[in-house]
């Protein structure tokens, strides 16, 4: 995969903020006009094995599945928790108006279409668990964009297999 040009704005101007969101907690917004296909932000943070990443989860002392976590191609992650930057608050939506690449073990984000001045950047979490999608796991993942396609959960659609 080739690497798009690189923003055009330097690190003291971006063209993103970081304020409150009214999705979830904090969340990145469009400083001014962001085209369609421009390159936003990478996703920084330190690159950990996943098991490791899973360890840090269970020693958490809460229960609201927050995670910085990014999986890459090769089975690590980027955790955004740890020496991350802003991207690591661009919230979900399952109407996105961004979305990530990965482009030689890096994350980037792009713009899907024109992103107007003060609109919040989201794309699709696509969260992916090994475990059964129950109602509960679904409410501990539990989407809040709004949208009218919303599927109410962070969670990716599960891949229905063939039975034989």
């Amino acid at each position: 995969m080739t690497l798009s040009a690189a923003p055009t704005d330097d690190l003291n101007n971006p063209p993103y903020r970081v304020k409150n969101s009214p999705v979830h907690g904090r969340g990145v917004f469009a400083r001014r006009k962001i085209r369609a296909g421009a390159l936003i932000i990478e996703y920084g943070g330190d690159r950990i094995d996943y098991d490791l990443a899973c360890i840090d989860a269970a020693a958490r002392d809460d229960d609201s599945n927050h995670t910085f976590l990014f999986s890459l191609e090769d089975g690590r992650v980027i955790d955004g928790g740890r020496n991350g930057n802003d991207a690591r608050w661009i919230n979900h939506c399952c109407e996105p108006n961004c979305e990530a690449r990965e482009e030689d073990g890096r994350i980037y984000i792009h713009a899907l279409c024109d992103i107007a001045r003060g609109e919040e950047l989201n794309y699709d979490y696509g969260l992916v668990l090994e475990e059964r999608y129950t109602a509960a796991l679904k409410r501990a993942y539990a989407c809040r964009c709004g949208k009218p396609g919303c599927r109410g959960t962070l969670l990716a659609p599960k891949r229905r297999t063939r039975k034989s």
